[in-house]
């Protein structure tokens, strides 16, 4: 019997773009009756989420010079652009590792309208995030790096330095329930650095209670557009 992973490579055809409510684009998987952001909003949704709950975060409450990101789930390169246009980050270094099983094709991507929405510097910064090839370092912006991994999160053996930020935005649990178990949670949180952070628009019980028996201190958030709550989790110092 095929997993609801194996299901989504078969069926990567039937996707639709739709605009949401506030005026940015996402895309509708047909197939998994799923979007890739919130109807609310996808860039709200992503600002909130990652930008402002993480990002922002972070960097008030440590302060770095420089940051390591993870991010699980690249996507449509929303949240890695608005992440590199970001001005509270802008003088900060950022190395932005991102993991995609199934990267999206130039046909729709040129069809989002991020750029539009975004302003002048992310037209050129999206055309970067995805003209840059998988699996190498590059350089797509001002103090900014980014490494595509095209690989399954399963199978996939995360080594180096260790992350600062980890931006959790598979689909969701229902769809991909796998991505959300504790054995990609244990790969995850064993790549954080001591003071690291993980960030995700889900909040379902099973995954705080994982979270907490990985040794990680769970609270939740007030959420984006349309979403009460989101999880923010802070690794525990041993």
């Amino acid at each position: 019997m095929p997993t609801r992973w194996s299901c989504f490579e078969k069926i990567n055809n039937v996707l639709e773009l739709i605009n949401t409510s506030d005026g940015s684009h996402t895309i509708k998987h047909h197939g998994l009756n799923e979007t890739y952001h919130s109807t609310h909003g996808a860039i709200q949704e992503s600002r909130h989420v990652y930008i402002e709950q993480g990002l922002h975060y972070y960097i008030n409450q440590r302060h770095p010079k420089s940051i390591r990101i993870l991010e699980i789930g690249f996507g449509t390169g929303l949240n890695a652009l608005l992440t590199m246009i970001d001005d509270g980050a802008r003088e900060i270094k950022k190395a932005y590792h991102t993991v995609e099983a199934f990267p999206l094709t130039d046909d729709i991507l040129n069809q989002l309208n991020y750029p539009d929405q975004l302003g002048k510097e992310a037209q050129l910064g999206f055309s970067k995030l995805h003209k840059a090839p998988w699996n190498e370092d590059i350089e797509a912006g001002k103090n900014f790096t980014i490494h595509k991994i095209n690989a399954d999160i399963r199978s996939l053996k995360l080594s180096g330095e260790p992350y600062d930020l980890i931006y959790f935005d598979a689909f969701a649990p229902k769809i991909q329930p796998e991505i959300w178990g504790k054995s990609v949670l244990t790969t995850v949180i064993g790549v954080m650095s001591k003071e690291g952070i993980l960030v995700t628009y889900c909040a379902s019980g099973q995954f705080k209670r994982d979270l907490k028996s990985l040794n990680m201190q769970v609270e939740e958030v007030s959420g984006p557009p349309g979403k009460r709550v989101m999880t923010r989790a802070h690794r525990l110092r041993k």
